[in-house]
């Protein structure tokens, strides 16, 4: 007679046993768990590695689409889901240690498709389910709602649906071709901004598409392409991006070179580190290197960074402009509003200061002729603030502000003289909100403030309001919170 197998062995042994459905739903669970402890974790010290889709959609995940559908999902229900947890009282100092399965299984068990129980955690909660049923049913009379859906509003906060949004690679694929193969799949359009980008329709999964595992299109918002655009370096210059990661923008230098010239690609943190080294590889990109290290210690007079001709300064922010493209409404400290308490303000602050620092940096190179200041944040503490406060260094390096994508409308808050030339996209009506400033040597031609392929057009548009810095009303913008509460704009 054989004796038992081992615990371990007889768990491989289950899933061995399992349907092709039952084996990916059950692999698919562990993987979202994995995510979900990097979200939480990045979530609550308020230093996330990435966004819940960028964590999704890394290499190392196989079934994307069901590890985001999970994640998601968990994520909408989690303050029901420790809600029932802590009122059932099952769980133990094991599961603790492994909440983020927990959690996962919990939702997908309750609310999911989960059937059967292989796995511990499948187990644990299948055989406590009863008891989970019933916390939820005395919370569903508790807060007075009638089921699951209504339970879930009161937590939650809207997302607005936009394109989907492609930038073709022309490093691998010429845009008629990508389009003609697009078109297969659904409505194909130009954007008429930007001659690399096409618009498809809300809600297009392209994430199994040829083109995008080969990398031949990468899925990336209008706003995040117009930053690269605006930089519009020349083949064959130096190029320097600050803040890599994830490197889409790093890549779509590349392809607005032609792969000429070279772009040193800095990133500070080791997993974003490899997570750039992916989106290179996959672009087909030749003339990028990458330096694993802080952008504020490279020396500017040492070569090769006294060469540079161009630099891209996208740091870390808020990023309030993209919270519902990046999933943020979802996580814990958004839906609990400490999006507006004075941690928050004080995160700003925080922020703003290492911005200006590295705006600052940015500047002192000495070859450098237009340096780009980005983020993906509403806030005028992250954008216009920044810049005001570096024009004196700027004027003294020589530098002027210049007006990018003169086809854009849309621009700066008028808190200063000069803001005109700033561009930012609405986060209601564009779906992101975007801030770029471009600076130029005061040498370099005026004229080219815009990449050729882009045509210029003249714009009657002016600015109106006083130059005194105060913060905009009347305008759509102003309806959002640029400051959070408590934080004002000082008067001059």
């Amino acid at each position: 007679m054989r004796p038992p197998a081992p615990p371990a062995a007889a768990g491989k042994a289950e899933v061995r046993r399992l349907s092709n459905a039952e084996r990916s739903a059950y692999f698919a669970r562990r993987e979202a768990a994995r995510v979900l402890r990097v979200v939480l974790q990045g979530d609550a010290r308020r230093r996330a590695v990435g966004s819940v889709k960028s964590l999704v959609y890394s290499p190392s995940v196989r079934n994307k689409r069901a590890t985001l559908a999970l994640v998601c999902q968990t994520l909408k229900h989690l303050p029901i889901i420790k809600k029932i947890l802590e009122d059932a009282d099952i769980v133990n100092s094991k599961w603790k240690r492994k909440e983020d399965l927990l959690f996962i299984v919990t939702y997908d068990v309750l609310f999911g498709q989960a059937k059967q129980s292989t796995g511990d955690a499948e187990k644990f909660i299948i055989h406590h389910k009863i008891k989970l049923q019933s916390a939820l049913e005395q919370l569903l009379l508790t807060k007075k709602v009638n089921g699951v859906d209504e339970l879930t509003s009161l937590y939650q906060t809207g997302d607005a649906p936009k394109p989907r949004y492609v930038r073709v690679n022309t490093l691998k694929l010429d845009i008629g071709s990508a389009m003609l193969e697009l078109e297969k799949l659904t409505k194909v359009q130009k954007d008429g901004l930007l001659p690399d980008l096409l618009i498809l329709p809300a809600g297009t999964d392209l994430h199994d598409h040829p083109l995008v595992l080969n990398g031949s299109v990468f899925l990336q918002g209008k706003a995040s392409c117009m930053v690269a655009a605006a930089l519009c370096p020349e083949p064959g210059w130096v190029v320097l991006d600050a803040c890599s990661a994830p490197g889409n923008k790093t890549v779509h230098l590349a392809a607005l070179m032609r792969d000429k010239g070279k772009i040193i690609a800095c990133e500070l943190n080791k997993q974003r580190v490899h997570r750039l080294e992916d989106t290179i590889r996959l672009s087909g990109a030749s003339n990028i290197h990458v330096v694993h290290g802080d952008f504020l210690n490279l020396t500017p007079s040492v070569h090769p960074y006294n060469k540079v001709r161009a630099i891209l300064l996208d740091p870390s922010c808020s990023g309030s402009g993209t919270s519902a493209e990046r999933l943020d409404h979802l996580l814990p400290s958004y839906t609990t509003g400490l999006a507006a308490d004075g941690t928050e303000i004080a995160r700003l602050s925080k922020l703003a200061a290492f911005q200006k620092k590295a705006l600052s940096h940015a500047l002192t190179f000495p070859a450098v002729e237009r340096v780009v200041y980005s983020t993906c944040s509403i806030h005028q503490i992250e954008n216009e603030d920044v810049v005001q406060s570096i024009l004196p260094l700027a004027a003294s390096h020589g530098f002027r502000l210049a007006a990018p994508l003169s086809q854009w409308t849309r621009r700066g808050l008028p808190v200063f003289e000069g803001t005109e030339k700033l561009l930012r996209t609405d986060p209601v009506e564009d779906k992101e909100g975007f801030f770029i400033a471009l600076f130029v040597k005061e040498h370099v031609d005026r004229n080219r403030g815009i990449p050729s392929a882009f045509p210029a057009k003249k714009s009657n548009r002016k600015v109106a309001g006083s130059t005194k810095k105060r913060l905009v009303t009347g305008t759509r913008l102003s309806r959002l919170l640029f400051y959070p509460s408590g934080l004002q704009t000082k008067t001059t």
